[in-house]
């Protein structure tokens, strides 16, 4: 990303104010897009993203004074068309409808649910509302839980994926839900057959996210989803692998074996370092020789345990090969960048140690010290 890159600069600016301004006042001739204008600029510099979005429905709140029913006649006729129903993924919208979302919520959270969620899946066809949606699932979950069984089966892919997104157990920077973790999984028994991969995508993190608590849960599910038979085996098999992500990473049994890879398997491994001590601002370069008495798949990850400011130590898995290993056995090799002041971790001098992981279980280890 280039320096000086503004993401929320980027989204949200005087251009993109004065775009859902002219929407509006096409809307509603009573509507003051300069004054619109002039209240959200006046603040919208100092702010940051998420902030923008709070302060543009606080000002559009203002200029749309009234109860839900009558402002959504107003919202609904500012939205553009929606977004283009022949792309499969990576169709989020445009930034700029999200405060309308936060809009709804301020003015229909507690008298209007069934309205709320009329305009809500009208505004996830233009601008994703998971963030939305999630207040209407703590204070109406009955109500909510009822629309979205309607919603998997809707004709746009953008609302059949609010409903496995605004349900998921961690959404990053999303308000926690009050549901159990089973709940939404009758949902995504339809959602998982979805044609589209932003949808099941969506249902692949959700799963990732039950993997953090139930871990056996999440891998029930997909020994179900393989016996209804309601998905291609390709893209059931690449929802399979993106919803362990995390289990895999970690070595868990069960998953490893869900995956095609036995994580009992005798399998022998040499770690060789090309150098020692390791300098920070340098790279930690290492070979890795595999063998085993007979060809199967692994699933061949490094673990680097550094140590922190602090004197603890902490552990990242890193990925390095799926193959096949044959009865001559395999040699990988790796480069890892030890950078200096990087923005998200703080390298120390001192010992640190690197393990080899096959099929999830560490087959050799090797400790080195790195220097300033």
């Amino acid at each position: 990303m280039a320096a000086g890159f503004s993401l929320k600069d980027q989204l949200f600016n005087r251009e993109k104010v004065r775009y859902l301004a002219g929407l509006f006042a096409l809307a509603d001739p009573g509507f003051k897009a300069d004054e619109f204008e002039s209240q959200v600029m006046a603040r919208l510099p100092e702010l940051e993203l998420k902030q923008r979005i709070d302060w543009i429905a606080e000002v559009l709140g203002l200029m749309l004074p009234g109860a839900l029913p009558e402002v959504a006649e107003v919202v609904l006729r500012a939205l553009p068309a929606p977004l283009d129903p022949d792309k499969v993924d990576d169709d989020f919208g445009d930034f700029i409808f999200a405060p309308l979302g936060e809009l709804v919520v301020a003015k229909g959270l507690d008298a209007y649910p069934e309205v709320s969620l009329d305009v809500l899946v009208e505004l996830t066809q233009r601008f994703s509302m998971e963030f939305a949606v999630r207040p209407f699932l703590n204070r109406w979950p009955d109500k909510v839980m009822e629309r979205m069984q309607h919603w998997a089966g809707h004709d746009s892919y953008h609302v059949r994926r609010l409903v496995s997104e605004g349900t998921r157990p961690r959404l990053p920077w999303g308000m926690a839900v009050g549901l159990e973790l089973q709940d939404p999984l009758p949902l995504l028994d339809v959602l998982h057959g979805d044609a589209t991969r932003f949808v099941t995508r969506s249902v692949a993190n959700h799963l990732n996210d039950i993997t953090k608590k139930d871990p056996d849960l999440a891998l029930d599910r997909l020994e179900v989803w393989q016996e209804m038979d309601r998905q291609g085996r390709r893209e059931l098999d690449w929802i399979t692998t993106h919803a362990l992500r995390g289990l895999i990473k970690a070595g868990h049994p069960r998953a490893m074996r869900m995956l095609g890879y036995d994580p009992d398997v005798a399998v022998k491994a040499r770690l060789v370092l090309k150098a020692e001590p390791v300098r920070i601002g340098e790279a930690l370069e290492f070979s890795c020789h595999l063998s085993a008495e007979q060809s199967l798949p692994v699933l061949v990850d490094y673990r680097l345990h550094f140590l922190r400011p602090s004197g603890k130590v902490s552990a990242k898995v890193f990925k390095l090969k799926q193959a096949k290993l044959g009865a001559k056995g395999l040699t990988l090799t790796k480069r890892h960048p030890l950078k200096a002041n990087a923005s998200t971790f703080t390298l120390v001098p001192g010992p640190h140690r690197l393990e080899v992981m096959v099929n999830g279980r560490v087959r050799d280890e090797i400790c080195f010290e790195v220097v300033a």
